[in-house]
């Protein structure tokens, strides 16, 4: 595999988290728009992306494989408790 094979195969990896995290974010901030108007879409984002990435590597390394239902289970979940952490905790208010 090339250098740039291997970088089409990084970013595919790598795609459904961004995806997730965009998507996600954005959803909250629709469906909770009073509760959530003090929390930065980018910040929702950042967290909810970087919280399904780290979940796909995980999975990776625990199940050997990319692309098992279970791991993209586990990368929405995590994507969830981000988006939770992020917008609706104490921590988030200050």
């Amino acid at each position: 595999m090339g250098p740039l094979d291997a970088l089409w195969h990084l970013l595919d990896f790598f795609a459904p988290a961004l995806a997730v995290g965009v998507l996600g974010s954005t959803a909250a901030k629709l469906c909770w728009r009073r509760e959530l108007a003090t929390v930065a879409w980018k910040r929702l984002a950042l967290w909810g992306c970087a919280a399904a990435a780290l979940a796909l590597v995980a999975m990776l390394v625990v199940s050997g494989r990319d692309g098992r239902m279970l791991n993209y289970g586990v990368m929405l979940l995590s994507c969830a408790l981000a988006l939770w952490w992020a917008g609706f905790s104490r921590a988030s208010r200050l």
